[in-house]
């Protein structure tokens, strides 16, 4: 049987690193990565192609555009991807991805590390080995891959800072694993529509997340600002209600502008449900907005971006929000 052939697209992170007068900072390319696990040529045939080195700090929605449209160009040509990407903003791309490249039949992986690959004691190179074992596999479409655990784009989050077990699975079940270099899906997502590319994207989209006593004048700031706000409320979600200051009247203010604003919750699972409380649901029953439900906030922003990107007219964006994509939504109480 043929190899596959699979396109490994780095972009910086961790997992390139190395340490500089001021600490870790990428400096290895895609190429040079392949050379510290050369077993992966027994899985599968490799190209290689460098887009940029970044720290995933500084990585940007401009990017995920560029990324995509790498894959699109190269769609034809090759049987997965992997995307090398540092692991603090790697759950967004993977979002941001999942909304770009649509219905992809083949598999897309986004893996990073938590330890630069030339160290003695890494996850780098059990990463690189899984993500390429799945992208030659019969998987498909946009996934992270990390410490053994397949994961749905739309459903990742780095969870914890340090440790190797970086990345977590919210609101919906990891759909695999890598064990002893195989690949044991426990979940087979159907996709039969056919595989679709965007190139556009609006950034303008902003995150305010709840503190006590906050001021609702920073929602003002924010929606002047830009084309969506996303509120992390408490619990099941809800605004609250000052004796001066009204964050009610500041969200009608900003929709009457036709600015979009969508609720979520900070509570990492199990999602919102604003008809609970009358903090939540008088907002609900009052104002066109949007709830998150079981979306990840990372899903929440991307998706926001790719619909803003598409169209401004309130009612399609409410449809295409609700609208599951790459299984992002499930739970619509």
């Amino acid at each position: 049987m043929e190899r596959k052939r699979i396109l490994l697209i780095g972009t910086g992170g961790t997992i390139a690193s190395e340490m500089g007068d001021n600490g870790l900072k990428p400096e290895l390319t895609s190429s040079q990565l392949l050379k510290y696990v050369p077993d992966i040529s027994g899985i599968c045939a490799v190209d290689c192609l460098q887009l940029f080195s970044l720290d995933s700090t500084n990585i940007r929605p401009e990017h995920w555009l560029r990324i995509a449209k790498a894959i699109q160009e190269c769609y034809g040509q090759y049987d997965g991807f992997v995307v090398s990407h540092g692991t603090d903003t790697m759950a967004y791309t993977a979002a941001g991805l999942s909304y770009l490249v649509q219905n992809s039949q083949k598999p897309i992986v986004l893996t990073g590390a938590q330890k630069p690959i030339g160290y003695e004691t890494t996850d780098s190179k059990q990463n690189l080995r899984d993500a390429f074992t799945v992208a030659a596999s019969d998987m498909s479409g946009v996934l992270l891959v990390f410490n053994g655990k397949v994961i749905m784009g739309t459903r990742a989050r780095k969870t914890r800072s340090k440790s190797f077990e970086a990345f977590s699975s919210i609101n919906y079940p990891i759909i695999g694993m890598v064990q002893d270099g195989r690949v044991i899906q426990y979940i087979r997502p159907k996709n039969c529509l056919p595989t679709r590319f965007y190139e556009a994207l609006d950034p303008k989209v902003s995150l305010l997340k709840l503190a006590p006593g906050i001021d609702c004048g920073a929602a003002e700031y924010f929606l002047g600002r830009s084309s969506a706000l996303i509120i992390e409320s408490f619990g099941v979600g809800g605004l609250p209600v000052y004796e001066t200051g009204s964050f009610y009247e500041a969200i009608k203010r900003g929709l009457d502008a036709g600015k979009t604003v969508v609720l979520t919750t900070q509570v990492e699972n199990e999602g919102s449900d604003l008809s609970v409380y009358h903090v939540g649901n008088s907002i609900k029953q009052n104002l066109p907005i949007l709830e998150a439900y079981d979306m990840t906030t990372e899903a929440v922003i991307a998706k926001l971006m790719w619909i803003l990107g598409q169209t401004t007219e309130r009612v399609q964006v409410a449809e295409l929000f609700y609208t599951p994509i790459a299984w992002d939504i499930l739970s619509l109480f």
